[in-house]
């Protein structure tokens, strides 16, 4: 049995870790994509996972399978493809380690995962389903991860989505938005940010929280605040969780799907309904995904850069 099975990119971010004279970037390979990131995470943090998507049938795609088994994430549900080269992200770095993306991936072969494809026994077997909006750019990935989303819920499985917007992947921002309104009305748990919630609705995180409460029906949300934390709701409690002082950031690839992770490891093992989460329930899960986020930007990269949960229990102090 899984606790999570993902639907979704997996590719090489290359991250800058400096520049030379003419300006050119110097970049270094790293593993990602947004869910396995998230599946990273939750494995690190005790759960079992597996992901559906696909890899080009390249040096890039046999490392990225490599990495992932390493982890200890199923790969079973992972197609490699002879036709598409393993899609890459190429991540640039301001002084304060926020990131501006690049994209080789026209087509990329996640773009090309389809429903016939699928190994649905992976979704049979999990306790949730996660998908996030980079599947559902193109198709026949978007068609499959349709598919899939209303297998999952058929199944009674919970579902977890990570809008993960990333503009320059879209053609048209008003497809993006379509896209992500059609994720959150699938979603038992959405983790979103608050730029996210300002490009859906421009307002606050706590009126878009309200938001997926009553328009979407939402159980639980949480808006991440990039530094600043996390608000939390499920409806009847709410709170935010300031992050951890103290940090030196590198690169904050990753942190919103390490804190997804996190926190779905966590929401696993109190195993409530998650109407009666407790506030306190709520918050020791959000400060433990916090502290995992934010010690994950102390490293290049994102599955490469999940802390042990040692070191993320003590920064947590729990």
């Amino acid at each position: 049995m899984y606790d999570v099975t993902a639907i979704g990119e997996l590719l090489i971010d290359f991250a800058c870790t400096g520049t030379d004279s003419g300006g050119y970037p110097t970049l270094a390979a790293h593993p990602g994509g947004a869910p396995g990131n998230l599946l990273a995470a939750l494995t690190a943090y005790g759960c079992k996972t597996a992901l559906l998507g696909k890899v080009g049938e390249d040096a890039f795609g046999k490392l990225l399978l490599g990495t992932l088994a390493q982890a200890g994430i199923a790969t079973e549900g992972i197609v490699t493809d002879p036709d598409y080269f393993t899609t890459l992200a190429f991540v640039t770095l301001d002084s304060t380690g926020n990131r501006t993306f690049s994209f080789a991936r026209k087509p990329g072969a996640d773009t090309q995962l389809r429903e016939s494809e699928l190994a649905l026994e992976l979704i049979d077997n999990c306790r949730d389903f996660h998908f996030g909006t980079l599947s559902l750019t193109d198709d026949p990935v978007r068609t499959a991860t349709q598919k899939a989303v209303a297998y999952a819920k058929a199944q009674g499985k919970l579902i977890s989505f990570d809008p993960n917007l990333r503009k320059p992947l879209w053609k048209d921002l008003e497809e993006a938005k379509k896209q992500i309104l059609w994720g959150l009305a699938q979603a038992d748990i959405v983790k979103i940010s608050d730029e996210e919630v300002a490009f859906l609705w421009g307002c606050t995180p706590e009126e878009g929280a309200q938001r997926l409460h009553r328009d979407y029906g939402v159980t639980l949300a949480f808006v991440t605040l990039g530094p600043e934390g996390c608000y939390y709701s499920n409806g009847t409690v709410s709170g935010r969780v300031d992050s951890p002082k103290g940090i030196q950031v590198v690169d904050t690839t990753g942190a919103g799907d390490i804190f997804g992770g996190s926190a779905l490891s966590r929401l696993l093992a109190l195993g409530k309904p998650l109407e009666e989460l407790t506030g306190e329930d709520l918050e020791a899960v959000t400060r433990f995904a916090c502290c995992a986020a934010s010690l994950s930007t102390q490293s290049y990269g994102g599955i490469s850069s999940v802390q042990p949960m040692s070191a993320v229990l003590e920064k947590a102090g729990l």
